[in-house]
């Protein structure tokens, strides 16, 4: 599966210029966890994160202690320039969501922006990576059915069981039939293993 299909698209992005405050707002309101921060010509100039907006913003409310709490002296930052993360790990619309997830995973990224060249054309983020993987084992089936109906060997014919997102494949063809139903099989959305068995 590569990357443009499991990116959300388009992407909601902030300026740098914008305080946290804005920033905060535009993450409550389209219900995001990060935004691709950018700069004047609309190119990537890092991620600000839900953690990087909380930084400094509450204050200790004296009711919660039994003592008074010192206070930080320096105040709050003030624009998402400030907080935000300027080394930003950044994805290809065609490259492997595979991948994606397992550098995702090794770093704890939450959220990586997805450039064409130097435009941000999308977002891919965990919660995308669930809804693929939350897709229903019916619907699967149908899609590998699809994929290999329309792009698969002529006269080839394959009984497709799904469970928990592997599919299996069942069919008398040859080497290269099988092959080509497996790459189909892999494009799915959703699909996280196939195996074949003639």
């Amino acid at each position: 599966m590569l990357v443009r299909e499991a990116m959300t698209s388009p992407v909601v992005t902030i300026p740098r210029t914008a305080t946290v405050r804005q920033a905060i707002r535009v993450l409550h309101e389209h219900n995001v966890t990060a935004l691709p921060v950018v700069d004047e010509p609309g190119r990537l100039a890092g991620i600000v994160s839900e953690m990087d907006l909380l930084q400094g913003v509450f204050e200790h409310d004296p009711r919660a202690f039994v003592r008074p709490v010192a206070t930080t002296a320096s105040p709050a930052p003030r624009l998402v320039e400030e907080v935000m993360t300027r080394d930003v790990e950044t994805a290809r619309p065609n490259g492997d969501v595979a991948a994606l997830a397992e550098m995702m995973m090794k770093t704890r990224i939450k959220s990586v922006p997805v450039l064409d060249g130097s435009t941000i054309v999308g977002i891919v983020s965990r919660r995308d990576l669930i809804a693929i993987l939350a897709r229903d084992d019916a619907r699967i089936r149908d899609d590998v059915l699809a994929a290999i109906t329309e792009y698969g060997t002529e006269g080839a014919h394959w009984d497709v069981s799904v469970r928990d997102g592997a599919v299996e494949l069942r069919g008398t063809t040859d080497e290269p039939a099988q092959q080509i139903a497996d790459v189909l099989a892999r494009t799915v959305p959703g699909v996280t293993r196939v195996s074949i068995r003639g």
